[in-house]
């Protein structure tokens, strides 16, 4: 097996550019801090892509950036060098697309409180965890806590901007080929943020959002997996629309059997190294199944939809 050779964007017209042509797969990939190219997640071996290993060569020019905060999926004015690599004449021919991108917005949405700055409501509509005042009815579980309005807000903007990318891809010559992303996993809310490793850039990002909305915290962990199911099972439902969404291909990574980080603790913890970033074995877990995933699409074999356990 070969683990998967990555580029960055400038690599391409360097000196010494890698020969594409010598690799079986050739990929462009652009995401969120899954896919951060900072020094200390790479030399902790914490990188979704460092962990990939394909049956043949396979190379990877990663427009992700170095960066660690959360922001936007779909930056396009900060992307220029995925913009141009995808869609521009003259862009090389990729096999296939890797994305690692919807879970910071995730989050993001989570984090917005249920009032503004001039103490005015903040719509439910537009934040994911309802106040105290508007909880449902215990009967409900954990999503008695949860927006429906706020997560329809969320789909709509997932699926438009998910919808804008393969518009890219099918305006330049790597028109029709696969786009690949994943589902994430589930964190435990903790408070366990950035540490002088640089492995993230702030944090922690749901604890201090769960406390502001005073759920209770033996709860917090199966709210976390209630929003994370969601997103899995938006994207696998985009990926199973064809006429909207051609050539979507979801992995998902939830499946996977992580360690969980343990409640309270502030450092690297089981599979994590902070409250929403793997650490290297957390990585290497997911990293291989999702390899396998995406190389059987490539070489043409039918793949089937692994089976999550109940939590």
């Amino acid at each position: 097996m070969d683990h998967l050779a990555c580029f960055k964007p400038g690599d391409l017209s360097s000196t010494s550019a890698p020969d594409l042509t010598s690799y079986r797969w050739r990929l462009l990939a652009q995401g969120d801090s899954w896919f951060s190219t900072s020094a200390a997640k790479l030399n902790a071996h914490a990188n979704l892509l460092q962990e990939m290993v394909f049956k043949g060569p396979a190379c990877a020019v990663n427009c992700a950036g170095s960066g660690e905060a959360l922001s936007h999926m779909v930056d396009l004015e900060s992307a220029a060098d995925f913009v141009s690599l995808l869609s521009e004449d003259g862009a090389p021919v990729w096999d296939g697309v890797l994305l690692s991108v919807g879970g910071n917005d995730l989050i993001a949405a989570a984090q917005t409180p249920a009032h503004a700055a001039d103490g005015s409501d903040v719509p439910l509509h537009l934040r994911l965890i309802r106040h105290q005042t508007e909880w449902g009815a215990p009967s409900a579980g954990v999503a008695r806590y949860f927006s429906e309005p706020g997560w329809q807000t969320y789909s709509d903007y997932l699926r438009t901007n998910v919808r804008h990318l393969l518009t890219l891809r099918d305006q330049g010559p790597s028109a029709g080929k696969p786009v690949f992303m994943h589902c994430y996993a589930v964190p435990m809310p903790r408070p366990a943020g950035a540490d002088d490793s640089g492995l993230g850039a702030s944090g922690p990002w749901l604890y201090p959002a769960l406390k502001a909305y005073a759920l209770p915290s033996a709860d917090w962990a199966a709210v976390s997996r209630l929003m994370v199911f969601h997103l899995a099972q938006l994207l696998k439902s985009m990926a199973a629309d064809k006429e909207q969404f051609p050539g979507l291909h979801v992995f998902d990574s939830t499946t996977v059997p992580l360690a969980p980080a343990t409640p309270g603790t502030s450092g690297s913890s089981g599979d994590w190294h902070n409250e929403i970033h793997l650490n290297h074995s957390g990585c290497f877990k997911i990293a291989r199944a999702w390899s396998e995933h995406i190389e059987a699409v490539l070489s043409g074999v039918k793949t089937v939809e692994p089976v999550r356990k109940r939590p």
